[in-house]
């Protein structure tokens, strides 16, 4: 498996390189240019980016991903629900900002899973007190799960990557 998921890797580890050293929007004939030297078989090894990202010999980390999941305590008022909603979108932006989340999102179908982080942390307990900071967490709108997870050492990346495409900031 690993063997399969070494392009998808590769591919976005130099995607989100050239992403953060980029300093102007790109023409399409630029995006082509772009496309072209990421599939490459010219492209290789960057031994600085992999330390620098602490990445393993597959180009992968450790991280520990959370489940949000809907939580006991969601009678709040309309009111209340919106300012724990905004202070949980303002303390997603203050861990993104830290480096300690590097993704997080919403699932689309308002089932009882409403979403993930993917911590940028070595062990569960660091991602647990991290969670416990989430004011919607603290007020039991929200519980997380917890799990050791082994995905791409590029994932640091994609938040600068991110602000070059967001408009406007979900929490603003």
């Amino acid at each position: 498996m690993i063997h399969t998921i070494k392009p998808l890797i590769f591919f976005l580890a130099i995607v989100s390189y050239w992403a953060c050293s980029q300093t102007k929007p790109q023409s399409s004939s630029a995006r082509a240019d772009l496309y072209e030297s990421i599939t490459s078989t010219q492209a290789g090894y960057d031994e600085k980016m992999a330390a620098q990202l602490g990445a393993d010999q597959y180009g992968m980390k450790q991280y520990v991903m959370a489940f949000l999941k809907r939580g006991p305590n969601r009678s709040q008022d309309s009111i209340t629900a919106a300012q724990l909603q905004k202070g949980h979108l303002d303390n997603i932006n203050r861990l993104a900002e830290s480096g300690k989340l590097v993704l997080a999102g919403p699932f689309m179908d308002n089932g009882d899973v409403r979403g993930i982080y993917i911590f940028n942390v070595a062990t569960v307990e660091e991602a647990r007190a991290l969670t416990a900071t989430d004011p919607a967490i603290q007020a039991g709108r929200l519980t997380m799960e917890l799990h050791p997870w082994y995905g791409s050492a590029s994932l640091p990346l994609i938040l600068p990557l991110h602000k070059r495409l967001e408009k406007k900031n979900v929490a603003d």
